[in-house]
C-alpha cells in the first residue's frame, strides 16, 4: 500500500512539474520570446544563441508530455534540471534568493524545481526510466 501511495505522489509531482515547464515553453513561443532569448544568449557569449533558444523551447514543449506520461523520466528530468541550473547561474543568482517579497527574480523557485526534477530522476530507477 505504501509503495502505491508513493508512486501516486510521484506521478502527481511529475505531471505538475511537466505542466509548469510546458507552460513556460508555450508562453515563450506565443509571446515571441524565443528570439529575444536567443539574442540574449548570443550577447553573453553563447554561439548560435537563437538555435539554443529554439532547442530549449522545443524540448520544453515537446518533452513535457513525454515526461508527464512517465516516459524518459530520468533523461528529461536531468535535462530540465540542467537548463534550470544554467538559468540560476546566469539570471537568478545575481538577483538573490527571493522571487518576490524580499527580492525580485531570485532563484528560490528554480532551486525548488531543480530539487523536484533531481528527485524524479532518482526515483525513475524504481519505475520506467
Amino acid at each position: 500500500m505504501e509503495a502505491s501511495r508513493a508512486r501516486t505522489a510521484l506521478t502527481a509531482i511529475r505531471i505538475a512539474v511537466a505542466i509548469l515547464i510546458f507552460i513556460h515553453g508555450v508562453a515563450r513561443v506565443v509571446y515571441g520570446g524565443v528570439d529575444g532569448f536567443g539574442t540574449w544568449l548570443g550577447s553573453i557569449g553563447f554561439p548560435l544563441g537563437p538555435v539554443i533558444a529554439w532547442a530549449i523551447t522545443v524540448v520544453e514543449v515537446a518533452g513535457t508530455p513525454i515526461l508527464a506520461a512517465g516516459r524518459r523520466v530520468r533523461l528529461l528530468s536531468l535535462y530540465y534540471a540542467a537548463v534550470l541550473a544554467m538559468g540560476v547561474l546566469l539570471v537568478h543568482r545575481p538577483e538573490g534568493w527571493f522571487v518576490v517579497g524580499l527580492g525580485r527574480n531570485g532563484m528560490e523557485y528554480s532551486v525548488l524545481l531543480i530539487a523536484v526534477l533531481l528527485s524524479l530522476a532518482y526515483a525513475a530507477g524504481e519505475e520506467r526510466a
